[in-house]
């Protein structure tokens, strides 16, 4: 998901989730939405504008089908070959969050149950993409319809938590959540059931070394607020990306995704500099690298200190070895070396 070739940061919000409560004033959710009730407020417009205001893209995450609309479950018994739902409810509702709020993104969900024929997916992505307000600049998931994931749509999700083996063909995102357990707030979570910054790291970048983008979900309690456990994370996740994250934000996937002898390297690359992350505390000084090929123009430095590195070359074709500083207390438990002249 290049969003036209920008740094793809961006924030995305449940406009509307399983059970048909929209963030926003739907005409088609009279008083089961957040102005006729709840907080009383434009949620998907307010934080739009707060998002925006912090050069961020904004995605709008809305679910296709609602447990228990009744025209839905009408739709449902008759196999899907009415679409009084999709007619009278969904599509109208997506069309005016679309021209309301004109997302850079859109993340569909709940799609598994019918078929794309029975959503119009391709009526609406064809309207999306050619005559919307956004068509310039949207870009779409790959749930539109059983069958869909991980065969269509502008990046993949393919599942829950999707994790590829190797790099993907197909630009791809990992969605994934904080709490192990659930999507959403839960008053009885216990900590062992959450990730840990060191975990969430390693994670971001295993996933941005093959290529996807990463989208890390908080749940918010019912009034609102973020849980201090979350907040503690995504600030730690803040303040790791304030040293490295220029080996995170418009890198591309390096020709060797993962170094996995003596040592554990994840690449990514801009240009001729290759970025090296140790997601765990090497247990010497010196590391060997095998695959970068250096020249008389190689530089190698720890993100966060400015000093050179000393280091040398293991033969004429490949590999180095790197002598390592001390290395700064960091809480994600992760460094990133720069190789600046190598291939």
């Amino acid at each position: 998901m290049a969003l036209r070739n920008r740094p793809p940061q961006y924030v995305v919000l449940t406009a509307k989730h399983h059970e048909g409560f929209t963030n926003w004033g739907s005409p088609n959710s009279w008083n089961w939405n957040s102005v006729d009730n709840g907080p009383h407020r434009d949620l998907v417009g307010d934080l739009g504008n707060a998002v925006r205001n912090r050069s961020l893209h904004y995605g709008l995450y809305n679910s296709l089908y609602e447990w228990f609309n009744p025209l839905y479950l009408s739709d449902k018994k008759n196999g899907f070959k009415t679409q009084e739902f999709v007619l009278h409810k969904l599509l109208p509702e997506l069309y005016n969050m679309v021209v309301r709020y004109k997302p850079e993104l859109i993340w569909s969900d709940g799609d598994w149950e019918a078929p794309d024929t029975y959503w119009n997916s391709t009526e609406f992505l064809a309207w999306l993409y050619n005559d919307s307000p956004v068509k310039d600049t949207i870009v779409t998931n790959d749930r539109w319809g059983a069958g869909c994931s991980c065969q269509h749509g502008g990046y993949y999700n393919c599942a829950d938590k999707f994790t590829p083996g190797e790099l993907p063909k197909h630009k791809w995102e990992k969605c994934t959540s904080v709490d192990l357990q659930s999507w959403g707030y839960r008053r009885d979570m216990k900590i062992v059931e959450l990730m840990d910054l060191p975990d969430i790291i390693e994670d971001l970048v295993r996933t941005v070394a093959l290529g996807g983008n990463y989208l890390l979900n908080v749940g918010p309690t019912p009034d609102g607020m973020i849980p201090p456990l979350f907040e503690e994370r995504l600030r730690g996740v803040g303040a790791w990306l304030d040293v490295n994250g220029e080996a995170i934000y418009g890198s591309s996937p390096w020709r060797v995704q993962r170094q996995n002898k003596t040592d554990t390297f994840w690449f990514t690359s801009k240009g001729s500099t290759v970025y090296a992350f140790m997601t765990t505390k090497p247990k010497r000084v010196i590391l060997t690298l095998y695959a970068p090929k250096t020249s008389d123009n190689t530089n190698v430095t720890l993100l966060g200190n400015p000093c050179p590195l000393t280091w040398y070359p293991i033969t004429a074709d490949a590999g180095l070895v790197v002598a390592l500083p001390e290395l700064p207390f960091t809480p994600g438990q992760a460094w990133t070396l720069r190789l600046d002249g190598v291939l």
